[in-house]
């Protein structure tokens, strides 16, 4: 670059600049960079602006795939529990039978024993009766011989009398075979009666056995879910539910465990069985409300898109999850709760804390605006604020934390714990 001079001519006079090679090569250079800048910038924001229409529309089609799959599970949890609701009410049905086919079976073998004794009792005077008509019909022979040797009419009125008293007996002892063998007869209708009964008591049996089976499948399909929800959460589910028990506490109604006798004595395997069933019912409902109060929701309904996942970030811990979004979109709250902080809290800048039950506690920070105070109660899907900038931030975002006893927990544990069931 050799050294030029720039002529400056006016009316009155003429000047010249002089530009040495340095100052030409940091003029050429200075515009280079800010050329090569621009370029840069533009492309930068053009990517920018491409990648954040493609994060839109995934989150939508995330948003889209996550409500088809909430229908479907609804519609496969209504599926469930009207199974289990008819498979009750067939239960319920089947136990009735059984009720009336017991006290069928009682009173066939009441009567039963109340033929065989009066069978024995008809056998005991019918040996009483045929002893009598032997000793007659000896005491008749022997009439008949005396008669024949004496002709005495004392004697012969004495046989006559023996011949009627004999005769009666014989029609006596005529009555009481047919009265015996009709007892006979009722006997034997009485035992085929009897075994008719038994054989629909052991199909019966049989019925009530594929129906506890069906019914402790659906149930088996029903709770483990729930309980590997909890559990992935990080909940004790054995404190959970006596937590729940504690405010539901009512008794009676179809989760009353069953007993069906009446002399104090250990219930049947069917007893078991069913009181085994109507245990887990009533851990399905204690599941369900306890999932009704804990945070498996996102705190977000409109677009978005993850920007900083739970874990060690930059060197330092970072206790939840980022959400990014337009400036002010609205912010829900995940569960039922009372506000117990809301204002500026440091780095976290504008923050709502909300105490849910089971010791759950839920953080939403860097809010542009607060729409809750402190002690108010909130529910699920409630706005709480919206999404801003506020505090230690770097862009528009929503920082969103849950604690349980105090200590930070991954919240994607709960949003993908809720997927696998709501």
């Amino acid at each position: 670059m050799p050294e030029k001079r720039l002529f400056l001519r006016s009316e009155t006079e003429t000047r010249f600049i002089r530009l040495k090679p340095l100052t030409q090569l940091v003029a050429w250079s200075g515009s280079a960079l800010l050329v090569s800048w621009t370029i840069v910038a533009t492309a930068i924001l053009l990517m920018d602006s491409i990648g954040a229409g493609n994060f839109r529309e995934q989150a939508k089609r995330e948003q889209q795939t996550y409500q088809g799959r909430l229908n479907a599970l609804a519609v496969e949890r209504d599926s469930r529990a009207s199974e289990a609701l008819a498979a009750q009410e067939r239960f319920t049905a089947a136990l009735d039978q059984i009720s009336v086919m017991q006290t069928q079976l009682l009173a066939s073998e009441e009567r039963r024993r109340e033929l065989e004794k009066g069978m024995d009792a008809f056998q005991a005077t019918l040996r009483s009766v045929a002893e009598e008509r032997d000793a007659a019909e000896a005491e008749l022979a022997e009439l008949t011989t005396q008669v024949e040797g004496d002709a005495s009419q004392r004697k012969v009125a004495k046989a006559d009398d023996m011949e009627r008293t004999l005769e009666f007996v014989t029609g006596a002892l005529t009555s009481t075979a047919r009265e015996r063998d009709q007892v006979t007869a009722d006997a034997s209708q009485a035992l085929d009666a009897a075994d008719e009964i038994a054989s629909r008591l052991r199909a019966l049996e049989a019925k009530n056995n594929e129906i506890f089976q069906q019914l402790e499948e659906a149930m088996t399909v029903s709770v483990a879910p729930l309980d590997k929800m909890f559990r992935q959460a990080g909940l004790n589910t054995d404190n959970l539910l006596r937590q729940v028990k504690r405010g539901y506490s009512g008794q009676g109604g179809p989760l009353t465990p069953l007993s069906f006798s009446t002399r104090g004595s250990e219930p049947d395997p069917d007893a078991e069985r069913a009181n085994g069933i109507i245990s887990k019912l009533d851990r399905l409902n204690l599941y369900r409300i306890a999932a009704q109060k804990a945070p498996f929701a996102l705190p977000i309904k409109d677009s978005f898109r993850y920007t900083s996942g739970f874990g060690p970030r930059w060197g330092r811990m970072h206790n939840g999850t980022d959400f990014a979004g337009a400036y002010g979109t609205p912010i829900y709250s995940t569960a039922d709760g009372v506000v117990i902080h809301s204002g500026w809290s440091s780095g976290y800048g504008r923050l709502v804390k909300i105490q849910h039950e089971f010791g759950i506690e839920t953080r939403y920070a860097h809010l542009a605006r607060l729409r809750v105070k402190v002690g108010q109660r909130v529910s699920r899907g409630q706005r709480i604020g919206d999404m801003g900038n506020s505090g230690r931030s770097t862009g528009t975002h929503l920082h969103y934390e849950v604690r349980v006893g105090g200590k930070p927990v991954n919240p994607m544990i709960y949003i993908k714990a809720a997927k696998n069931v709501f």
